[in-house]
């Protein structure tokens, strides 16, 4: 049977009402055949990402998401440009993934930077013509204006990651404007992509926007072993994980509490087992100190600054638990990580966090020390939970959360929005 992927997202359940049939595939011989004579294949197109601080990915979930999401569509046959900042990503690096790189001007500071970088990307973007420019992100989304109203052939979209106006490292002024970027993105660009179902219910609710719900994904994780460990003093399955950004709203305060607590109260029950923070400072080096004073003197808690490639793996791979205990989110890309390991993952009960994380004893209450804390000792003593679940966070990774998947919706929203047809793809019954 030839299936038809035309619609790319039904927006009823946003709206409070039951799914439609538009949504996903729709067998073709359900609908008039002489839609597939209107249809050719999607030509290749030219795209410039805009947002993201560079790849390849050191840290952060947009550059991670850039990163993946722009190497599966060149290898499905596109160009891709993805924008970077000389300060983050190799000043000698031109391609990376077959993916182009372009470092444009910024102001490294903690308020300029995301702006003048989106700024001069987008200017130098329009002269390159591309088919689509794709802002990531609600803060870069405020200058997506610009290529609507300068470059009318060029189709925009943006992706709203998180609803960054709640974290705590920014004042009021740059809480106002990342409230107008989330406005901006929900206006300006012709199409508006969602990586959580609350944050396309939110588009609905806060801007009547309806949003495209389109994940962010996870490669399948590959084997591998335990050699690096030793150069943070960890063992296999001995210690618990955090990988984050150090900015307030990540948590990391909460579970150092927590850890802090349950080791004094339970000194058998964690007896060899330590606390690892994969992650630095993000414009925030007066908290990453106060977390370090905290822990001062407790040779439990290991902090390895950033992390990424080989080593970031094992430590994923050989964690006992991996713990998220964020305040807010978009869909988080460490928790997924974990999950496509097969580790057992601790998270808040942000309702992001719970579209990922089903089952209601992996889950504390947000911002409780407490709470945490219990469920860490409740885990600890049942660690067949862990195991199940771990399994159970494999499959699910693999199942939902394919990036060539998300990929190939990505390039389906950018061909309609061309005015391009979407290819057939053949498939049995």
């Amino acid at each position: 049977m030839l299936w038809l992927y035309v619609n790319l997202e039904c927006h009823c359940e946003a709206k409070g009402r039951p799914a439609c049939r538009q949504a996903g595939a729709i067998p073709l011989n359900q609908r008039d055949r002489h839609v597939a004579a209107l249809l050719a294949m999607t030509q290749n197109m030219r795209i410039a990402f805009i947002g993201q601080k560079g790849i390849p990915a050191i840290y952060g979930g947009v550059e991670r998401h850039v990163e993946e999401l722009a190497a599966e569509l060149v290898k499905q046959g596109h160009e891709v440009l993805a924008y970077a900042r000389d300060w983050y990503a190799p000043k000698n690096l031109s391609e990376h993934r077959g993916v182009k790189i372009i470092f444009t001007p910024t102001v490294h500071t903690k308020h300029l930077d995301a702006v003048v970088h989106t700024f001069t990307s987008t200017l130098h973007a329009i002269f390159q013509k591309p088919d689509v420019i794709h802002y990531h992100g609600v803060g870069p989304s405020l200058l997506s204006w610009i290529p609507r109203l300068f470059a009318p052939k060029i189709k925009v979209i943006a992706t709203f990651h998180c609803i960054d106006r709640y974290h705590q490292k920014w004042g009021w002024f740059a809480r106002l404007s990342l409230a107008l970027g989330e406005r901006a993105a929900c206006l300006f660009p012709h199409r508006t992509i969602a990586v959580s179902r609350s944050i396309q219910s939110y588009c609905w609710n806060e801007y009547k926007k309806e949003a495209i719900y389109n994940p962010n994904g996870v490669r399948p994780a590959e084997k591998t072993n335990a050699t690096r460990l030793s150069e943070f003093e960890l063992e296999p399955n001995k210690y618990i994980l955090m990988v984050s950004r150090l900015v307030k709203h990540k948590g990391a305060h909460y579970l150092l509490s927590a850890w802090k607590n349950i080791r004094q109260q339970y000194p058998e029950l964690f007896a060899g087992h330590k606390l690892a923070i994969v992650g630095g400072s993000a414009f925030t080096d007066d908290y990453v100190k106060e977390l370090k004073n905290a822990a001062s003197g407790d040779q439990s808690v290991i902090f390895t600054d950033w992390q990424h490639g080989e080593p970031l793996e094992q430590l994923y791979a050989n964690a006992k638990l991996l713990v998220h205990p964020s305040e807010n989110e978009g869909l988080p890309l460490t928790v997924l990580q974990a999950m496509a390991h097969g580790r057992p993952v601790l998270v808040s009960d942000i309702p992001e966090h719970q579209e990922l994380i089903s089952d209601g004893r992996f889950w504390f209450l947000n911002g409780s020390v407490s709470s945490l804390a219990e469920r860490l000792v409740e885990l600890f003593k049942n660690e067949n939970w862990m195991k199940e679940a771990g399994e159970k966070n494999r499959r699910l990774a693999e199942k939902n959360f394919d990036w060539k998947t998300i990929a190939e919706k990505t390039a389906a929203v950018y061909a309609v929005e061309q005015e391009k047809v979407i290819s057939l793809k053949f498939k049995k019954a």
